[in-house]
Protein backbone atom coordinates (compact mmCIF):
# COMPACT_ATOMS: atom_id res chain seq x y z
CA UNK A 1 0.00 0.00 0.00
CA UNK A 2 2.89 2.37 0.83
CA UNK A 3 4.56 1.80 -2.56
CA UNK A 4 1.22 2.32 -4.32
CA UNK A 5 0.66 5.69 -2.60
CA UNK A 6 4.23 6.76 -3.28
CA UNK A 7 4.07 6.04 -7.02
CA UNK A 8 0.63 7.67 -7.43
CA UNK A 9 1.97 10.77 -5.68
CA UNK A 10 5.01 10.83 -7.97
CA UNK A 11 3.10 10.28 -11.23
CA UNK A 12 0.18 12.65 -10.59
CA UNK A 13 -0.71 13.37 -14.23
CA UNK A 14 -0.61 9.74 -15.36
CA UNK A 15 -2.73 8.43 -12.54
CA UNK A 16 -4.91 11.53 -12.55
CA UNK A 17 -6.04 10.66 -16.09
CA UNK A 18 -6.88 7.11 -14.99
CA UNK A 19 -8.86 8.43 -12.03
CA UNK A 20 -10.70 10.85 -14.33
CA UNK A 21 -11.76 8.05 -16.69
CA UNK A 22 -12.97 5.83 -13.84
CA UNK A 23 -14.70 8.85 -12.26
CA UNK A 24 -16.72 9.50 -15.44
CA UNK A 25 -17.83 5.87 -15.68
CA UNK A 26 -18.73 5.72 -11.96
CA UNK A 27 -20.73 8.93 -12.22
CA UNK A 28 -22.63 7.61 -15.25
CA UNK A 29 -23.36 4.34 -13.41
CA UNK A 30 -24.77 6.27 -10.43
CA UNK A 31 -26.87 8.50 -12.72
CA UNK A 32 -28.35 5.54 -14.62
CA UNK A 33 -28.98 3.60 -11.41
CA UNK A 34 -30.79 6.56 -9.86
CA UNK A 35 -32.92 7.04 -12.97
CA UNK A 36 -33.70 3.32 -13.22
CA UNK A 37 -34.89 3.12 -9.61
CA UNK A 38 -36.73 6.44 -9.93
CA UNK A 39 -38.69 5.34 -12.98
CA UNK A 40 -39.38 1.94 -11.44
CA UNK A 41 -40.70 3.69 -8.34
CA UNK A 42 -43.07 5.84 -10.40
CA UNK A 43 -44.49 2.64 -11.84
CA UNK A 44 -44.95 0.81 -8.55
CA UNK A 45 -45.04 3.44 -5.79
CA UNK A 46 -48.71 3.03 -4.91
CA UNK A 47 -48.63 -0.77 -5.28
CA UNK A 48 -46.02 -1.10 -2.56
CA UNK A 49 -47.65 1.64 -0.46
CA UNK A 50 -50.74 -0.60 -0.42
CA UNK A 51 -48.54 -3.42 0.99
CA UNK A 52 -49.69 -5.56 -1.93
CA UNK A 53 -48.94 -9.30 -1.78
CA UNK A 54 -51.75 -10.64 -4.00
CA UNK A 55 -53.88 -9.09 -6.76
CA UNK A 56 -57.18 -10.55 -7.96
CA UNK A 57 -58.21 -9.58 -11.50
CA UNK A 58 -60.58 -10.66 -14.23
CA UNK A 59 -58.91 -13.59 -15.98
CA UNK A 60 -59.26 -11.84 -19.37
CA UNK A 61 -57.61 -8.59 -18.26
CA UNK A 62 -54.07 -9.50 -19.37
CA UNK A 63 -52.95 -8.86 -15.76
CA UNK A 64 -53.87 -5.17 -16.06
CA UNK A 65 -55.74 -3.48 -13.23
CA UNK A 66 -57.11 -0.72 -15.46
CA UNK A 67 -58.49 -3.27 -17.97
CA UNK A 68 -60.05 -5.56 -15.36
CA UNK A 69 -63.69 -5.50 -14.26
CA UNK A 70 -65.08 -7.55 -11.37
CA UNK A 71 -68.79 -8.11 -10.81
CA UNK A 72 -70.59 -8.76 -7.53
CA UNK A 73 -70.48 -12.49 -8.30
CA UNK A 74 -66.68 -12.42 -8.70
CA UNK A 75 -65.83 -11.30 -5.18
CA UNK A 76 -66.27 -13.03 -1.81
CA UNK A 77 -69.31 -12.09 0.27
CA UNK A 78 -67.04 -10.67 2.93
CA UNK A 79 -63.46 -9.40 2.67
CA UNK A 80 -61.16 -9.35 5.68
CA UNK A 81 -59.32 -6.30 6.99
CA UNK A 82 -56.36 -7.34 4.82
CA UNK A 83 -58.20 -6.89 1.52
CA UNK A 84 -59.49 -3.86 -0.36
CA UNK A 85 -61.44 -3.27 -3.55
CA UNK A 86 -59.76 -0.96 -6.06
CA UNK A 87 -61.06 0.59 -9.25
CA UNK A 88 -58.50 2.09 -11.64
CA UNK A 89 -58.94 4.10 -14.84
CA UNK A 90 -56.74 6.59 -16.71
CA UNK A 91 -58.02 10.14 -17.04
CA UNK A 92 -57.08 13.73 -17.81
CA UNK A 93 -57.24 16.39 -15.08
CA UNK A 94 -58.30 19.87 -16.13
CA UNK A 95 -58.43 23.17 -14.31
CA UNK A 96 -58.81 26.52 -16.07
CA UNK A 97 -55.87 28.08 -14.23
CA UNK A 98 -53.59 25.04 -14.00
CA UNK A 99 -51.75 22.68 -16.32
CA UNK A 100 -53.67 19.77 -17.83
CA UNK A 101 -52.29 16.49 -16.41
CA UNK A 102 -52.66 12.83 -17.36
CA UNK A 103 -53.36 10.79 -14.23
CA UNK A 104 -54.85 7.57 -12.88
CA UNK A 105 -58.11 7.63 -10.92
CA UNK A 106 -58.22 5.04 -8.14
CA UNK A 107 -61.56 4.34 -6.49
CA UNK A 108 -61.44 2.92 -2.96
CA UNK A 109 -63.84 2.22 -0.06
CA UNK A 110 -63.68 4.22 3.16
CA UNK A 111 -64.25 1.08 5.24
CA UNK A 112 -61.21 -0.75 3.83
CA UNK A 113 -57.52 -0.61 4.68
CA UNK A 114 -56.17 1.35 1.68
CA UNK A 115 -58.37 4.33 2.56
CA UNK A 116 -57.58 3.99 6.27
CA UNK A 117 -53.82 3.81 5.64
CA UNK A 118 -53.61 6.80 3.29
CA UNK A 119 -50.85 9.11 4.51
CA UNK A 120 -52.17 12.65 4.16
CA UNK A 121 -49.40 15.27 3.86
CA UNK A 122 -51.85 18.19 3.96
CA UNK A 123 -55.63 18.55 4.15
CA UNK A 124 -57.81 15.54 4.96
CA UNK A 125 -59.25 12.36 3.44
CA UNK A 126 -62.15 12.51 0.99
CA UNK A 127 -65.55 12.00 2.62
CA UNK A 128 -68.08 12.70 -0.14
CA UNK A 129 -68.39 11.63 -3.78
CA UNK A 130 -67.21 15.01 -5.14
CA UNK A 131 -64.06 15.13 -2.99
CA UNK A 132 -60.69 13.69 -3.99
CA UNK A 133 -57.26 13.20 -2.46
CA UNK A 134 -54.47 13.68 -4.98
CA UNK A 135 -50.79 12.85 -5.34
CA UNK A 136 -48.22 15.25 -3.93
CA UNK A 137 -46.99 15.56 -7.54
CA UNK A 138 -49.98 17.79 -8.33
CA UNK A 139 -49.01 20.13 -5.50
CA UNK A 140 -45.59 20.48 -7.12
CA UNK A 141 -47.36 21.45 -10.35
CA UNK A 142 -49.26 24.30 -8.70
CA UNK A 143 -52.49 22.64 -7.53
CA UNK A 144 -53.67 23.45 -4.00
CA UNK A 145 -56.33 22.51 -1.48
CA UNK A 146 -59.79 23.65 -2.55
CA UNK A 147 -59.05 23.59 -6.29
CA UNK A 148 -61.89 22.23 -8.42
CA UNK A 149 -61.04 19.64 -11.07
CA UNK A 150 -62.86 18.30 -14.10
CA UNK A 151 -62.01 14.71 -15.00
CA UNK A 152 -62.05 13.45 -18.61
CA UNK A 153 -63.97 16.50 -19.79
CA UNK A 154 -66.95 15.81 -17.52
CA UNK A 155 -69.03 18.76 -16.34
CA UNK A 156 -68.83 17.47 -12.75
CA UNK A 157 -66.41 19.26 -10.44
CA UNK A 158 -64.23 17.44 -7.90
CA UNK A 159 -62.67 19.31 -5.01
CA UNK A 160 -59.13 18.61 -3.80
CA UNK A 161 -59.39 18.10 -0.03
CA UNK A 162 -56.02 16.45 0.58
CA UNK A 163 -52.59 15.57 -0.76
CA UNK A 164 -50.92 12.20 -0.21
CA UNK A 165 -47.44 10.80 -0.77
CA UNK A 166 -46.40 7.57 -2.53
CA UNK A 167 -49.26 8.00 -5.00
CA UNK A 168 -47.86 7.12 -8.42
CA UNK A 169 -48.74 4.18 -10.65
CA UNK A 170 -47.94 3.52 -14.32
CA UNK A 171 -45.72 6.65 -14.22
CA UNK A 172 -48.76 8.84 -13.50
CA UNK A 173 -50.06 10.59 -10.38
CA UNK A 174 -53.06 9.08 -8.61
CA UNK A 175 -56.39 10.74 -7.86
CA UNK A 176 -58.10 8.91 -4.99
CA UNK A 177 -61.89 8.98 -4.89
CA UNK A 178 -64.71 6.54 -4.17
CA UNK A 179 -65.80 3.55 -6.23
CA UNK A 180 -69.05 5.21 -7.28
CA UNK A 181 -67.05 7.98 -8.98
CA UNK A 182 -64.82 5.35 -10.60
CA UNK A 183 -67.88 3.57 -12.04
CA UNK A 184 -69.09 6.86 -13.48
CA UNK A 185 -65.74 7.64 -15.07
CA UNK A 186 -65.43 4.08 -16.35
CA UNK A 187 -69.03 4.19 -17.71
CA UNK A 188 -70.09 0.91 -16.09
CA UNK A 189 -73.25 -0.05 -14.18
CA UNK A 190 -73.67 -0.94 -10.52
CA UNK A 191 -73.16 -4.64 -11.24
CA UNK A 192 -69.48 -3.85 -11.68
CA UNK A 193 -67.86 -3.62 -8.25
CA UNK A 194 -64.19 -2.85 -8.90
CA UNK A 195 -61.17 -3.42 -11.12
CA UNK A 196 -59.55 -5.80 -8.68
CA UNK A 197 -58.93 -6.90 -5.11
CA UNK A 198 -55.67 -5.97 -3.39
CA UNK A 199 -54.55 -8.17 -0.50
CA UNK A 200 -51.82 -7.83 2.13
CA UNK A 201 -51.88 -11.60 2.66
CA UNK A 202 -49.64 -13.84 0.55
CA UNK A 203 -52.06 -16.78 0.84
CA UNK A 204 -55.19 -14.89 -0.28
CA UNK A 205 -57.13 -16.45 -3.16
CA UNK A 206 -60.59 -16.13 -4.70
CA UNK A 207 -62.28 -19.24 -6.03
CA UNK A 208 -64.23 -18.03 -9.03
CA UNK A 209 -64.06 -19.12 -12.66
CA UNK A 210 -63.99 -15.51 -13.93
CA UNK A 211 -61.05 -14.27 -11.85
CA UNK A 212 -57.43 -15.14 -11.28
CA UNK A 213 -55.09 -14.38 -8.39
CA UNK A 214 -51.57 -13.08 -9.08
CA UNK A 215 -48.52 -12.45 -6.93
CA UNK A 216 -47.33 -8.87 -6.67
CA UNK A 217 -44.18 -9.79 -8.62
CA UNK A 218 -46.19 -11.13 -11.56
CA UNK A 219 -48.51 -8.12 -11.45
CA UNK A 220 -45.66 -5.59 -11.35
CA UNK A 221 -43.73 -7.27 -14.16
CA UNK A 222 -46.79 -6.93 -16.41
CA UNK A 223 -47.05 -3.18 -15.90
CA UNK A 224 -46.68 -1.43 -19.31
CA UNK A 225 -42.99 -1.02 -20.13
CA UNK A 226 -41.80 -1.95 -16.64
CA UNK A 227 -39.77 -5.07 -17.49
CA UNK A 228 -38.36 -3.63 -20.74
CA UNK A 229 -37.34 -0.45 -18.95
CA UNK A 230 -35.55 -2.30 -16.14
CA UNK A 231 -33.84 -4.66 -18.59
CA UNK A 232 -32.59 -1.73 -20.68
CA UNK A 233 -31.14 0.10 -17.70
CA UNK A 234 -29.70 -3.13 -16.31
CA UNK A 235 -27.86 -3.87 -19.56
CA UNK A 236 -26.52 -0.32 -19.76
CA UNK A 237 -25.23 -0.44 -16.19
CA UNK A 238 -23.76 -3.91 -16.73
CA UNK A 239 -21.88 -2.77 -19.85
CA UNK A 240 -20.52 0.23 -17.95
CA UNK A 241 -19.14 -2.08 -15.26
CA UNK A 242 -17.48 -4.18 -17.98
CA UNK A 243 -16.05 -1.04 -19.60
CA UNK A 244 -14.63 0.05 -16.24
CA UNK A 245 -13.02 -3.39 -15.87
CA UNK A 246 -11.44 -3.11 -19.32
CA UNK A 247 -10.15 0.42 -18.68
CA UNK A 248 -8.53 -0.54 -15.37
CA UNK A 249 -7.03 -3.71 -16.87
CA UNK A 250 -5.63 -1.96 -19.96
CA UNK A 251 -4.09 0.95 -18.05
CA UNK A 252 -2.55 -1.30 -15.42
CA UNK A 253 -1.24 -3.71 -18.03
CA UNK A 254 0.48 -0.88 -19.91
CA UNK A 255 1.91 0.51 -16.68
CA UNK A 256 3.07 -2.96 -15.65
CA UNK A 257 4.89 -3.46 -18.98
CA UNK A 258 6.61 -0.11 -18.51
CA UNK A 259 7.67 -1.04 -14.99
CA UNK A 260 8.97 -4.55 -15.72
CA UNK A 261 12.63 -3.44 -15.48
CA UNK A 262 11.88 -1.90 -12.07
CA UNK A 263 10.11 -5.09 -10.97
CA UNK A 264 13.15 -7.08 -12.14
CA UNK A 265 15.41 -4.96 -9.90
CA UNK A 266 13.06 -5.47 -6.97
CA UNK A 267 12.97 -9.22 -7.60
CA UNK A 268 16.79 -9.27 -7.75
CA UNK A 269 16.78 -7.54 -4.35
CA UNK A 270 14.77 -10.43 -2.96
CA UNK A 271 11.32 -8.83 -2.90
CA UNK A 272 8.81 -11.67 -3.41
CA UNK A 273 6.30 -11.70 -6.28
CA UNK A 274 3.33 -11.54 -3.88
CA UNK A 275 4.55 -8.11 -2.70
CA UNK A 276 4.62 -6.84 -6.28
CA UNK A 277 1.17 -8.29 -6.92
CA UNK A 278 -0.12 -6.68 -3.72
CA UNK A 279 1.37 -3.39 -4.91
CA UNK A 280 -0.52 -3.59 -8.23
CA UNK A 281 -3.83 -4.62 -6.63
CA UNK A 282 -3.67 -1.97 -3.90
CA UNK A 283 -2.81 0.66 -6.50
CA UNK A 284 -5.91 -0.25 -8.49
CA UNK A 285 -8.03 -0.30 -5.32
CA UNK A 286 -6.88 3.21 -4.34
CA UNK A 287 -7.52 4.65 -7.82
CA UNK A 288 -11.01 3.15 -8.15
CA UNK A 289 -11.99 4.05 -4.58
CA UNK A 290 -10.90 7.66 -4.98
CA UNK A 291 -12.62 8.02 -8.38
CA UNK A 292 -15.84 6.40 -7.14
CA UNK A 293 -15.98 8.59 -4.02
CA UNK A 294 -15.58 11.68 -6.20
CA UNK A 295 -18.43 10.41 -8.40
CA UNK A 296 -20.60 9.89 -5.29
CA UNK A 297 -19.99 13.46 -4.14
CA UNK A 298 -20.90 14.84 -7.57
CA UNK A 299 -23.95 12.58 -7.68
CA UNK A 300 -25.22 13.95 -4.35
CA UNK A 301 -24.79 17.50 -5.68
CA UNK A 302 -26.59 16.51 -8.89
CA UNK A 303 -29.57 15.13 -6.95
CA UNK A 304 -29.84 18.39 -4.99
CA UNK A 305 -29.88 20.52 -8.15
CA UNK A 306 -32.20 18.40 -10.31
CA UNK A 307 -35.80 19.63 -10.72
CA UNK A 308 -38.54 17.64 -8.99
CA UNK A 309 -39.88 16.50 -12.37
CA UNK A 310 -36.80 14.31 -12.93
CA UNK A 311 -37.54 10.79 -11.60
CA UNK A 312 -34.26 10.40 -9.74
CA UNK A 313 -34.11 8.11 -6.71
CA UNK A 314 -30.61 7.83 -5.27
CA UNK A 315 -30.46 5.91 -2.01
CA UNK A 316 -27.60 4.66 0.23
CA UNK A 317 -28.27 1.16 -1.10
CA UNK A 318 -27.62 2.27 -4.69
CA UNK A 319 -24.50 4.18 -3.60
CA UNK A 320 -23.05 1.20 -1.71
CA UNK A 321 -23.89 -1.27 -4.50
CA UNK A 322 -22.32 0.97 -7.14
CA UNK A 323 -19.21 1.58 -5.05
CA UNK A 324 -18.72 -2.13 -4.30
CA UNK A 325 -19.31 -3.00 -7.95
CA UNK A 326 -16.62 -0.55 -9.08
CA UNK A 327 -14.15 -1.82 -6.46
CA UNK A 328 -14.72 -5.43 -7.51
CA UNK A 329 -14.18 -4.51 -11.17
CA UNK A 330 -11.01 -2.63 -10.19
CA UNK A 331 -9.56 -5.56 -8.27
CA UNK A 332 -10.41 -8.01 -11.07
CA UNK A 333 -8.85 -5.66 -13.61
CA UNK A 334 -5.67 -5.41 -11.54
CA UNK A 335 -5.27 -9.20 -11.57
CA UNK A 336 -4.93 -9.33 -15.36
CA UNK A 337 -1.28 -8.07 -15.39
CA UNK A 338 -0.37 -10.53 -12.59
CA UNK A 339 0.93 -13.15 -15.04
CA UNK A 340 3.46 -10.66 -16.42
CA UNK A 341 4.63 -9.83 -12.90
CA UNK A 342 5.03 -13.52 -12.02
CA UNK A 343 7.15 -14.06 -15.15
CA UNK A 344 9.56 -11.22 -14.34
CA UNK A 345 13.15 -12.47 -14.64
CA UNK A 346 15.51 -10.98 -12.02
CA UNK A 347 18.40 -11.33 -14.49
CA UNK A 348 16.87 -8.39 -16.46
CA UNK A 349 18.22 -6.15 -13.69
CA UNK A 350 21.81 -7.09 -14.55
CA UNK A 351 21.31 -7.26 -18.29
CA UNK A 352 21.20 -11.09 -18.40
Amino acid sequence: MYLAFKEIKKEKLRYGLIVFMIFLISYLIFILSGLAFGLASENTQAIYAWQTRKVVLNQNSNISLSQSLLTKQDIPNKLSTNEALVGQTPLVIKNKKKATISAQFVGIKASQYIYKNLVITSGRKAKSKNEVVVSQILKNKGYKLGDKLTLNGSTDKYKIVGFTKNAMINIAPIIYGNLATWRKLRSVNNEIVASGIISKKSDFKVNSKNVKTYSVKTFVNKLPGYSAQNLTFGLMIGFLFIISLIIVAVFLYILTMQKLPNFAVMRAQGIPSKTLIGFTVSQSFILVLFASLLALVLMELTVLTLPAAVPMQFSPTIAIAGLLGMLIMGVIGSLIPVRSILKVDPTMAIGG
